[in-house]
């Protein structure tokens, strides 16, 4: 996995104007994270519309127009400085199979809460750890957020394995705190600290002798 690790003396790529006035272009080993286009709405409708794909998540738009209507939104909000959504565009091909977003949830941004969704045709390539480590960095080093939480529904056995290996620490489940298609579903609160990642991160890159 290649993420966005800077060696010493060289500026970081969001160096520059701010997420708020433009979000950056990350780079990761199979794929670019860059802000929604409304071009995009088409294929996020192909790829995340499904039942598949949808059935753990707050339902998605129905319609390119419910995704256009959507991106605007998101950079709105990103204008405003609570929220960075980024689409995941996978090398070799030109449009999103998937989303990162970031919201605050603390006045400064300094715990917030982060979701994805990617196309089922990207599950277990490796798309989603690469992305995901490329976001968690944006998240910590550019926007400055200290906590970062995920939910997921406890009987999502994917989201629930992709956010331990993330090293993301369950804290709690709450109880009956989703309701998806007229039914009440637990979720696993999940958390990842600042520190501990940069702690990790620092164990996992390589020192050069």
């Amino acid at each position: 996995m290649r993420s966005l690790y800077v060696p010493r003396g060289r500026e970081p790529q969001w160096s520059g104007a701010t997420w708020c006035e433009r979000l950056p272009s990350l780079s990761c080993a199979s794929a670019t994270l860059r802000e929604l286009q409304t071009a995009d709405a088409p294929m996020l409708l192909a790829h995340l519309a499904s039942e598949e794909v949808s059935r753990y998540i707050s339902p998605p738009p129905s319609s390119i127009e419910g995704f256009e209507r959507f991106i605007h939104w998101a950079h709105r909000e990103r204008v405003a400085g609570e929220y960075a959504c980024f689409a995941v565009v996978p090398d070799g091909i030109d449009h999103a199979v998937g989303l990162f977003q970031v919201r605050s949830i603390e006045v400064g941004f300094a715990t917030a809460e982060w979701g994805f969704v990617m196309g089922s045709a990207y599950w277990g390539s490796g798309l989603f750890v690469d992305a995901a480590d490329a976001v968690l960095e944006f998240s910590f080093e550019a926007i400055g957020i200290q906590r970062l939480e995920a939910r997921a529904a406890v009987i999502n056995a994917r989201g629930n394995g992709a956010l331990r290996k993330l090293g993301a620490v369950q804290e709690a489940v709450l109880r009956r705190s989703f309701k998806r298609g007229g039914q009440f579903f637990d979720q696993t609160l999940w958390s990842i600290l600042a520190d501990d990642w940069r702690a990790h991160r620092a164990l996992s890159v390589p020192h050069v002798h």
